[in-house]
């Protein structure tokens, strides 16, 4: 994913699924100094931890 469409997602009203590794995240904050996002698994397995942009899928 480009770091601009990931603004987008978190800026957005609506619920876009987005996926780390094949696993449901919630992005909770996006750092633009390395282009990384820090996310939060959707179904409580694992913690919170921050993930290269590039690395996230939007569903779909």
């Amino acid at each position: 994913m480009k770091f601009e469409r990931a603004q987008q997602i978190i800026n957005s009203d609506k619920n876009i699924e987005v996926f780390y590794q094949e696993r449901p995240v919630w992005i909770e904050s996006l750092i633009s100094d390395n282009e990384t996002a820090v996310v939060k698994p959707l179904h409580g397995i694992g913690s919170v931890q921050e993930v290269q942009v590039d690395n996230l899928v939007e569903e779909g």
